[in-house]
């Protein structure tokens, strides 16, 4: 072999040695940038989502801020209007005629049938449009309520006053059918909120009610950020949140996890028994009195009478029922006078939530039964509080939050325990028709669609 020709082959060596390094060296870079793609996505992608949260970070901040200050001043007037029903009892006397104004408020709205929270539900779902009225009528009509002694809530009114609320910013803004569906949860986690006094409860609550078995995590950040805004605005102006002390919660063992089991199942049953009261009473209203006047003015003094039988304990909310549930043993019956005296009183045409009502049941159904298997009326009564909720919402992660943020980290795995039982076996029965429910209790099985 020639000189000459030893150098050309060692020279071709050379540059199918570099050759291959370079394009090794590319293609490593490839698929490096292919991997970066693929965790971090495009920057087409990643300036995409950046767009998404500074678009969703400032529209929740209004929402919140706008649902926020609904939700507070709804706050201080059902504050107010039920310290007037306490201070003049004879306001009772004119429930029958604040019916009358509800009915033909909502009749002037052009609302003939009111699905109350169902209809902010549906919206969240579909593209049913939420009327632009639902706002003040329910602000007005539950206070209304209130004011002349009906049994009712303010916590689900609070879900249609933000949603509704909610769903107007989102058509001022022109949002699409999808971005209406956040906006309108933003604004229910907003005021409900505000008037709770639990932004986490909140957040999750909308996420989790719409369908059982789905959350909406893409409502996630825009619902924890309007949330935490009204709660804000609700404390600026004093408004106290919910919480209640809890004494007597006792240390894990097998006897008091019997105890709470026990106690969830029952809470369960009175969940399901919540639920078919509720509708129920509805139906038979509706059915034997036809006319909305006649319907609700029939209500009205069923409730009279009611609280000339039984007392006036069942009237409005029954805050001062539900904190002496915490402090004492409640009288047994009082979770059923309070289930009659709410179905008599939303049942006919009135207006509020079902929420509160479902709290009285469950704190007072706890008290009293946590005492007879030996735990204190106090934990019993928190027990009964969160996993009634549960049942009647089939929420059982909101209801575990919401035991975390009304009565403190103590006693959580006994709320967890208790949630879970509770949304088992209530079944699929709901507070709210429009709740799909996707997957089973009981197995891992899909059961439904939308």
């Amino acid at each position: 072999m020639s000189l000459r020709e030893y150098v050309k082959r060692i020279s071709a060596k050379a540059a199918d040695s570099v050759s291959g390094k370079i394009a090794g060296h590319r293609e490593w870079k490839q698929q490096l940038c292919d991997f970066a793609v693929c965790q971090c996505g495009s920057p087409r992608d990643m300036i995409s989502n950046i767009r998404a949260f500074l678009k969703w970070g400032l529209l929740s901040i209004l929402i919140g801020a706008i649902a926020g200050s609904a939700g507070t001043l709804f706050y201080f007037c059902i504050r107010t209007v039920t310290a007037l029903r306490i201070d003049h009892g004879w306001l009772l006397w004119l429930l029958p005629l604040g019916g009358l104004l509800i009915v033909f408020l909502y009749r002037a709205g052009k609302i003939t049938e009111p699905k109350g929270t169902d209809l902010v539900i549906e919206a969240v779902r579909s593209p049913e449009p939420v009327p632009t009225v639902m706002a003040p009528l329910i602000f007005v009509a539950t206070t209304v309520t209130h004011l002349f002694g009906g049994s009712a809530g303010r916590e689900g009114a609070a879900l249609q006053l933000g949603g509704s609320l909610g769903y107007r910013i989102g058509r001022l803004f022109r949002l699409d059918e999808k971005d209406l569906h956040v906006v309108t949860m933003c604004g229910m986690a907003a005021c409900f909120s505000a008037l709770f006094g639990t932004p986490l409860t909140s957040t999750l609550l909308v996420m989790e009610v719409i369908t059982v078995g789905v959350m909406y995590y893409s409502a996630l950040v825009p619902c924890t950020v309007a949330s935490i805004v009204a709660a804000g605005i609700a404390q600026s102006f004093h408004a106290a949140p919910t919480q209640f002390h809890v004494s007597g919660t006792p240390s894990i063992g097998i006897v008091p996890l019997m105890q709470v089991t026990l106690l969830g199942i029952l809470c369960a049953v009175v969940s399901v028994l919540y639920c078919f009261v509720m509708h129920g009473t509805g139906l038979l209203y509706k059915r034997w009195i036809r006319n909305q006047y006649v319907r609700v003015l029939v209500g009205g003094v069923l409730v009279i009478l009611l609280s000339f039988v039984f007392g006036r304990d069942y009237l409005g909310m029954g805050g001062n029922v539900i904190a002496a549930a915490f402090q004492r043993s409640s009288r047994p019956e009082a979770f059923l006078l309070k289930l009659l005296f709410t179905a008599a009183t939303l049942g006919a045409g009135f207006r509020g939530g079902e929420i509160v009502p479902a709290f009285f049941v469950g704190a007072t159904f706890g008290s009293f039964t946590g005492s007879l298997i030996g735990l204190t009326p106090s934990f019993g009564a928190s027990i009964g509080f969160m996993a009634v909720f549960c049942g009647v919402t089939n929420c059982p992660l909101t209801a575990f939050v919401l035991s975390v943020e009304v009565f403190g980290e103590q006693g959580i795995l006994y709320y967890l325990l208790a949630a879970g039982i509770s949304y088992m076996l209530s079944g699929y029965s709901s507070l709210y028709s429009q709740q799909k429910i996707l997957y089973a209790k009981d197995k891992s099985l899909y059961i439904g669609g939308e």
